[in-house]
């Protein structure tokens, strides 16, 4: 399974794919290997094709694609001391993290969309997918903070499987619908429970600084990857707080992406949450919020595990 990243190394904000205990520069390694064809221009070609930026992965369609292929093929054949010495691999440890996509065209979430959650909550299930927009400030990077605003301490998890869309379209049907997902990535959509409650719409309890964590990884579509028979498990300080399965979902992948297209026209890098299962922290007995000090972690079988830990807001 091919997955990307953002990182910084250096000073310097790079694409990746992991590779062990690696990263590979996506964008060094397409210049390495057209250099070793003969090419006198591979930093021009890769920075065409395979720029360090993932929405610009994304936005280059099947071109990014290919040159992704040719330049993991390439690394993969350097030996590692060389590959290391010419910035091709890049240890992971060495490096810091970064949101996947920071300048999404869109974070469209579902909500309800686990009937167990629905049902924990005290709500119906819809008849058609419930949607709310997330903000891309909001998003936070593997490892970095989410922000206990001083406001309110209703502070909630939500662990979930999040598509990252591959190619645009309107009116996408059902039948079509996978052809436009590019991969999948791990999203904690936190929660300001009074916020979210004190209206009748999500936007505020939804759009916190700092309440949107997401990565660390995209993995792309390959195939393997059943992303309707994944586990999810979210763990608060190691304690197990949900464990479900995307199996439950009540409207699918194919579903969701219909709808959405049915009113807005789908871009590549846009990111679709696709809902919380049973298990959250507001509808325990008593209530459970997160709290400076935990640390929360989401794990989706086959893409990965989100680390964050949690801050008070400073005053």
């Amino acid at each position: 399974m091919t997955q990307i990243a953002r990182f910084r190394h250096a000073g310097t904000d790079r694409l990746g794919a992991v590779h062990g205990e690696h990263y590979i520069d996506v964008t060094r390694a397409y210049a390495a290997a057209q250099a070793a064809k003969g090419a006198s221009n591979g930093d021009a070609l890769a920075a065409a094709v395979l720029p360090p930026d993932a929405l610009s992965f994304f936005e280059g369609g099947e071109a990014s694609l290919a040159a992704l292929r040719e330049a993991l093929v390439h690394a993969r054949s350097l030996e590692t001391a060389q590959a290391v010495n010419d910035g091709v691999l890049v240890p992971r440890s060495a490096t810091k993290t970064l949101v996947p996509i920071p300048n999404p065209p869109k974070i469209v979430c579902v909500a309800r969309n686990f009937g167990k959650h629905a049902a924990e909550a005290g709500l119906q299930i819809s008849e058609i997918p419930i949607l709310f927009p997330r903000f891309a400030a909001t998003q936070v990077a593997d490892g970095d903070p989410i922000i206990a605003p001083f406001v309110s301490h209703e502070l909630d998890w939500e662990g979930e499987l999040a598509v990252v869309v591959g190619k645009g379209g309107r009116h996408i049907a059902k039948e079509d619908a996978f052809d436009h997902v590019g991969g999948y990535t791990i999203f904690n959509d936190v929660t300001v429970r009074d916020y979210q409650f004190r209206v009748t719409q999500y936007t505020g309890g939804k759009n916190f600084h700092a309440s949107g964590p997401v990565g660390p990884h995209i993995s792309l579509v390959d195939e393997g990857l059943d992303p309707h028979n994944l586990r999810i498990t979210t763990t608060v300080n190691g304690v197990v707080k949900q464990d479900a399965s995307t199996e439950e979902f009540i409207f699918d992948i194919p579903t969701i992406i219909e709808h959405v297209s049915e009113f807005i026209e789908l871009e590549p890098g846009d990111i679709i949450p696709m809902g919380t299962p049973a298990g959250v922290g507001f509808k325990r007995t008593p209530p459970e919020y997160l709290a400076d000090g935990d640390v929360i972690d989401v794990t989706v079988e086959g893409i990965g595990t989100l680390s964050n830990p949690v801050r008070a807001e400073a005053r």
